[in-house]
C-alpha cells in the first residue's frame, strides 16, 4: 500500500526561495503550509487555505509547536533569512535564535519530523559578515540537535521571480556599464530555483517510503560556475541590454551600500548594502558533488537557467525601474520636508504674505501657514518610513490636489506665476503615483 505523502510546511514562504518552493511542492501533490509574516494579495490566492500568516520570527518553542501539530506537519522547511539587523529582526535572533527554537518545537511534537534547512555555500572559515556567521552557527545548532536534518545550501539563485540580489542584476544588466573589474572577477556559483524545489521533493519522496535518518549537508549550485561579471553579461543578452561602454567605478558601489545601509534603518530592504557587497565580494563556491551523488539530480546548466527566464517587456521595465526606485522615494521625501521647512523658515514671511494678499488677517495667515508647513514635513517623513510610505504618498496627492483647489479659489494669481509653481505640482502628483505602482518590493 502506497503511504500518504507528508505535510510539509515551508517557513517564509512569502520570500523568492519559499514560495517557489511551496508552490513547487503544492503542484507535485504534497499538502504545503506556506507560512510567512505577511502575503501579497497575489501570493495569498496562490496559496488559498495553505497561507498561513503569523509572526513566525517571533514565535517561542511552545507556540511553534503547536502551529505545527495542529497541522500534522511531518517535514518543515525553514527559509527564513535577514541580510542584517533591522526593523525587520537581527541576525543573530532571525538565524541561530529562530532555529534554536525551532529544533525544540520539533522535538516536543513527539513524532518523527524532518527539518530541511536552507543555508549558504562557501567555506565555514571564510565568512566575514554576521550574515553568514549566524547562518553557519544555525547548521552547527541543527547537526548537535539529533534530529534528522536535511541542510541545503544553495548558491546564487536565478529564477522568473525578481528580489534582492537577483533584481540587483537584472537592473545592472540594463545599464551600459560593467561590474567593478575585481567584482566582476569574483565567482559566482549559481542555482536554478527549480532545483532547490526538486531536491525538496525528492526528500519528502524518501521521508514518505519510511527513510528517517537524515544528517546530510549539500551544496546545491552549478557544475561549471562562472563569475558575477559574466552573470551579468548573461542577463544583458537575455534582457537585450544596452552594450557597456564603461566600468562602474568601485567607490560608486560603496557609496551605494552606505546609502542601503542608512535607509534600512527606515525599514527598507535595498539589494546593495555592506553585508551583500562583502558576500558577492567573497564569492559564491560549492561543491555539488555530493547533492547529485545523493539525489541523481543534475543541476541545470547556467545557459538553461538564465534561457528559462522570462525576457518580455515587462521584465525589461522592471529592470529599467529598479534602480530608479529609491532616488524616486528619496526626491519625494525630500521634497515634501525641503518644502515645508523652507516654509517655516526662509520663506515664512512670503508665505504669510501671500495669504494676507488674499484677505487673510495675519494671525490665521501665520496659523495656516505653520500647519501647511507642519503637514508637509510629516507626508515627507511618512514617505521615508517604509511602514508607512504608502500612506505619505497617498497622502501627498491629496495634500497637492488640495493645495492645488485652494489656491485656485483663493489666489488664482499664482497659477500664472513666472517660475510656475503650482503648475509643477501634477509632475509631482505623477511621480508620486509611479513611486506607488512600484512600490511592492515581493
Amino acid at each position: 500500500m502506497e503511504r500518504a505523502l507528508p505535510t510539509i510546511a515551508v517557513l517564509g514562504a512569502a520570500g523568492l526561495i519559499g514560495q517557489a518552493v511551496a508552490t513547487d511542492l503544492a503542484a507535485a501533490g504534497f499538502g504545503v503550509h506556506a507560512v510567512a509574516r505577511r502575503f501579497t494579495a497575489a501570493q495569498r490566492a496562490g496559496f488559498g487555505d495553505g497561507a498561513v500568516e503569523a509572526p513566525i520570527a517571533g514565535l517561542d518553542a511552545a507556540a511553534l509547536a503547536h502551529l505545527l501539530d495542529a497541522r500534522g506537519v511531518e517535514i518543515v522547511v525553514n527559509c527564513l533569512g535577514v541580510l542584517q539587523d533591522g526593523p525587520g529582526g537581527t541576525t543573530e535572533d532571525v538565524h541561530r535564535g529562530f532555529v534554536s527554537r525551532l529544533l525544540a518545537a520539533l522535538r516536543a511534537l513527539g513524532r518523527p519530523a524532518l527539518l530541511v534547512h536552507l543555508s549558504i555555500p562557501g567555506r565555514a572559515d571564510d565568512d566575514r559578515t554576521a550574515f553568514s556567521r549566524t547562518k553557519r552557527a544555525a547548521e552547527r545548532l541543527i547537526e548537535a540537535s539529533g534530529l534528522p536534518y536535511v541542510i541545503l545550501r544553495p548558491g546564487f539563485v536565478v529564477a522568473p521571480a525578481a528580489f534582492g540580489g537577483s533584481a540587483l542584476l537584472r537592473a545592472l544588466a540594463m545599464l551600459p556599464a560593467t561590474l567593478p573589474a575585481a567584482l566582476a572577477q569574483r565567482p559566482l556559483a549559481a542555482i536554478a530555483v527549480g532545483d532547490i524545489g526538486r531536491t525538496v521533493e525528492a526528500v519528502a519522496r524518501r521521508w514518505a517510503a519510511g527513510e528517517r535518518e537524515w544528517s546530510a549537508a549539500w551544496e546545491l549550485v552549478e557544475r561549471q560556475p562562472g563569475t558575477a561579471g559574466a552573470m551579468v553579461e548573461g542577463l544583458r543578452r537575455r534582457l537585450g541590454g544596452p552594450k557597456p561602454r564603461l566600468a562602474m567605478p568601485a567607490w560608486l558601489l560603496r557609496a551605494g551600500a552606505t546609502a542601503g545601509d542608512l535607509v534600512a534603518r527606515l525599514g527598507w530592504q535595498p539589494p546593495v548594502r555592506s553585508t551583500a557587497l562583502a558576500e558577492l565580494d567573497r564569492g559564491v563556491t560549492g561543491d555539488p558533488s555530493g547533492w547529485i551523488a545523493a539525489t541523481g539530480i543534475e543541476p541545470t546548466p547556467r545557459g538553461a537557467m538564465l534561457a528559462g527566464l522570462p525576457a518580455t517587456v515587462q521584465e525589461r521595465w522592471f529592470a529599467r525601474l529598479y534602480l530608479l526606485k529609491a532616488p524616486i522615494v528619496a526626491v519625494l521625501a525630500l521634497f515634501w520636508v525641503a518644502s515645508g521647512s523652507i516654509a517655516l523658515a526662509a520663506s515664512f514671511d512670503a508665505a504669510v504674505a501671500i495669504l494676507t494678499t488674499a484677505g487673510f488677517a495675519p494671525a490665521p495667515a501665520r496659523a495656516i501657514t505653520i500647519a501647511s508647513s507642519v503637514l508637509d514635513i510629516a507626508v515627507g517623513l511618512a514617505i521615508a518610513w517604509r511602514r508607512t510610505c504608502r500612506g505619505g504618498l497617498l497622502a501627498g496627492i491629496l495634500v497637492s490636489l488640495f493645495y492645488m483647489a485652494g489656491a485656485a479659489a483663493i489666489t488664482p494669481g499664482l497659477w500664472i506665476e513666472p517660475l510656475g509653481a503650482l503648475v509643477k505640482t501634477f509632475p509631482a502628483i505623477v511621480l508620486m503615483l509611479v513611486a506607488l505602482a512600484t512600490l511592492e518590493a515581493r
